[in-house]
């Protein structure tokens, strides 16, 4: 829940707290819509759930208003985060992103090395070398929640600035490298528009509905340009104030960046994040091999999930801390640390958009990384939960005692 207005002092523990609420309940929601995606798709209703997907309305398919415009809204709350926590948030100063931004830089190295690793010699495949780099904040903190007060509080905060940071990352690669040919009059069109809206920033308006029309308007070029559709949400998300409404200069939570975050949570948690996962994680068995199971494309994914974030996460993160460049989390051990660092292995939403632009034109190999995907996944997060679950906590020390 906000804080009341005037109130600037609880303003960062209540947001952190409503994201971490948010993102752990709609993690168990996007689990439970997979499994579901997952049943339907082995089931007689397979076929009707492979044709509404591919069935078109107006001048997309219902898999690309999936993917191209429900996705802008969560890249467009992805962004917003991103621009909050920098300037108002946990990566607000850089004592607080070391940690987190160097283990987020190992962890989507490693993954990308051991997939490129299995990968090297299948230019085709090796299109996906970005698709284990990502870490699913939904799922990780959905799992985390199973554990209750076993995990403290600045080891959520760790996870959720170190995944706020890959999916930085995730919106750099998408742009620069699943990008498809540029249309220059669009491009123009979109650069225009965006242009108008940090105009608006700068001129001090603070009313949403004019910088959410001229989304709708950027979208439309992006997507028109070649650049993926998805990367407008985040272009809108950086031009929308984090100043308070002129009458009520003291209520950072009127601002109209919170008020959208806010707004969006909700609904990207609960509704768009399990269509998504709903609309992408079928995938038909029947038809699967051990040869897929076993192809270097499949276990390039899924033990890029794995190990290479178990071991990109955790090994910066304790490399940073041996150096003295930072502190462990405030009452986690090293234990729990490892155990988080399996967490980040869980890469559902973002590794599935990555693969199905990877992929596009070929279902055969977006059905192996579907499978590399869940596979790791699942695993990263049986491995993590077991983990946490057994992982000595710090005991704090005792107060000492009256004379």
């Amino acid at each position: 829940m906000a804080a009341p207005a005037g109130r600037d002092t609880a303003r960062p523990v209540s947001m952190l707290r409503a994201f971490l609420d948010n993102s752990a309940s709609g993690g168990l929601v996007l689990m439970a819509a997979a499994a579901l995606a997952l049943i339907v798709a082995n089931s007689p209703l397979g076929p009707t759930y492979s044709a509404a997907l591919a069935a078109y309305i107006g001048p997309l398919s219902l898999l690309h208003w999936i993917n191209d415009a429900l996705m802008a809204v969560f890249f467009l709350l992805v962004g917003l985060e991103i621009k909050r926590e920098v300037l108002d948030g946990q990566l607000s100063s850089w004592s607080r992103r070391i940690l987190p931004g160097i283990a987020a830089a190992g962890g989507m190295a490693v993954p990308a090395l051991i997939f490129a690793a299995f990968n090297w010699n299948d230019p085709n495949t090796l299109r996906g070398w970005a698709i284990p780099a990502a870490t699913d904040i939904a799922f990780a903190l959905g799992v985390l929640a199973l554990l209750g007060p076993r995990v403290p509080t600045s080891l959520k905060v760790f996870l959720t600035a170190l995944a706020i940071i890959d999916d930085l990352g995730a919106v750099v690669i998408i742009a620069l490298f699943y990008t498809g040919d540029l249309s220059t009059t669009d491009l123009a069109l979109a650069a225009a528009v965006l242009a108008a809206l940090v105009a608006m920033n700068r001129m001090g308006a603070t009313r949403l509905l004019p910088y959410l029309l001229l989304g709708v308007l950027l979208w439309f070029f992006v997507l028109r340009s070649g650049v993926h559709a998805t990367i407008a949400g985040v272009l809108l998300a950086f031009t929308i104030p984090l100043r308070p409404a002129p009458a009520r200069p003291d209520d950072m939570q009127g601002s109209p960046l919170h008020r959208l975050e806010h707004g969006l949570h909700g609904w990207v948690a609960f509704l768009i994040i399990p269509i998504f996962g709903f609309a992408n994680a079928g995938v038909s068995f029947s038809g699967i091999t051990e040869e897929a199971l076993l192809d270097h494309l499949t276990l390039g994914v899924a033990l890029g999930l794995l190990l290479g974030k178990l071991v990109g996460v955790f090994g910066s993160a304790w490399l940073t801390i041996r150096l003295g460049l930072a502190d462990l989390p405030m009452g986690a051990t090293t234990a729990q640390l490892l155990g988080v660092s399996l967490l980040c292995g869980i890469g559902f939403t973002m590794s599935l958009f990555i693969g199905m632009l990877a992929f596009a034109s070929d279902p055969l190999l977006q059905d192996e990384v579907k499978i590399g995907i869940l596979g790791g996944s699942i695993l990263a997060g049986i491995l993590g939960w077991a983990v946490l679950r057994v992982a000595p906590r710090e005991i704090p020390a005792p107060e000492p005692q009256r004379a």
